[in-house]
């Protein structure tokens, strides 16, 4: 690799900096709902059922959204989709305040905060553009800690409620403006950018038929799935079994959702010294023993804590390794494609979760069922990685 290679130019950092402060408040705007869910439960009575829809309705239309914005991103670049879309979901946010007293309005205010999970296929694919391959792994992993918005989301958010119910949006709109204008200044496409000149459709129609998309797209629907699926819905159960405030229960969440942060970068660093499909194997690994642990109920201090931080360990190294895999054998043009298809799927594994464990405890009165199928998968995809993407090498595409 020549000197030119190895160098990242400074516009690189820039943009991965600003495109991570995005994806960051626009993911703060995507869980806005899951840490209010018991406060709006308090004037509208939902059963557990409503609740978990309420949460994952969002989940569930900002990661089939990521398909088509990943493939526009391709061909009109980062630099008009991230204000863009950060700028469209300011609407969602401030209509959070008059839907807030209705079951009804509320979903459909959801389904458009769908719209602030797409922007990781936005980030993907220019953070991508800029760094070399032997660094990707770290730098998509860096603008991966964006998932710290669902962090931030279950601290920052029940706490301004407490203290107005409308300052969290109002907070979190004039974030996204001032954003808006940051990202119009600052975000740079790459200039010799491959700019695709076939339809939507076709480019969607190619990436889905690469075999590693569908390979990628299972993984990380677990590791990511997994975390999306615990940040909306870990407030409930905290709340709902361990009968915590919904302070303490958005708080711990928060923690959760750090240690998933913090190792998705790691994920990624790994990868760019390890074979990510061996990274991949051992973070779920260790979801997955961890898994069962919860599945018995422990106490929440100290076992039960434990065993959720470390499956935020597993769920976050998951994500880094496996979206390193994708930098790694995806063909340049088809990174946004490729990266709608796999972050849809991903968030796709976080929709289903929580509708399972609110019809499970509304069957059953317990979680553990549910622990042990997030334990089978992990051990599922353990073994996959383990045996077959392990034969996938830096540089394949077919």
């Amino acid at each position: 690799m020549s000197a030119a290679e190895e160098r990242v130019s400074p516009t690189a950092y820039v943009d991965l900096v600003t495109a991570t402060v995005g994806f960051t408040l626009t993911f703060w705007a995507w869980n806005l709902i899951a840490p209010l869910a018991g406060e709006f439960d308090k004037t509208l009575h939902m059963s557990s059922f409503e609740q978990s829809l309420l949460v994952a309705v969002p989940v569930l239309v900002g990661s089939l959204g990521r398909v088509p914005v990943g493939a526009l991103t391709d061909r009109y670049g980062a630099r008009l989709m991230f204000p863009l879309i950060s700028g469209l979901t300011i609407v969602p946010v401030l209509l959070l305040i008059p839907a807030r007293d209705s079951y009804g309005a509320l979903l459909a205010v959801g389904f458009l905060l769908g719209l602030g999970g797409t922007t990781f296929a936005i980030g993907v694919p220019l953070v991508n553009s800029w760094f070399p391959p032997h660094k990707r792994g770290l730098g998509v992993g860096v603008f991966g800690m964006g998932m710290g918005g669902v962090a931030l989301s279950g601290y920052f958010t029940p706490r301004m409620w407490k203290h107005d119910h409308n300052l969290p949006f109002l907070v979190l709109a004039g974030a996204l403006a001032v954003y808006v204008v940051i990202a119009l200044l600052f975000i740079r496409d790459r200039p010799d950018r491959v700019v695709p000149t076939s339809p939507l459709t076709e480019r969607l129609a190619r990436a889905g038929r690469l075999r590693v998309t569908w390979e990628l797209s299972a993984l990380y629907a677990i590791g990511f799935g997994g975390i999306v699926a615990f940040g909306v819905y870990l407030p409930t159960y905290l709340k709902t079994w361990y009968h915590l405030s919904a302070t303490d229960a958005g708080t711990k969440a928060a923690g959760f959702a750090l240690m998933t942060v913090i190792f998705r970068p790691i994920g990624g660093w790994l990868s760019d010294r390890i074979h990510p499909a061996v990274v991949t194997a051992w973070a779920l690994a260790l979801t997955a023993l961890f898994a069962i642990v919860q599945a018995f109920d422990p106490d929440l201090s100290p076992v039960g804590t434990i065993a959720f931080l470390l499956m935020a360990v597993g769920l976050g190294t998951t994500s880094g390794a496996v979206f390193a895999l994708v930098a790694q054998v995806t063909p340049v043009a088809q990174v946004g494609s490729v990266t709608g298809i796999v972050g849809a799927i991903g968030g796709l594994g976080g929709f289903v979760p929580p509708l399972v464990m609110g019809a499970i405890y509304s069957a059953q009165g317990s979680y553990s069922i549910g622990f042990m199928l997030l334990s089978d998968l992990a051990l599922a995809g353990c073994v996959y990685a383990a045996v077959r993407m392990r034969t996938i090498r830096p540089g394949e595409t077919a």
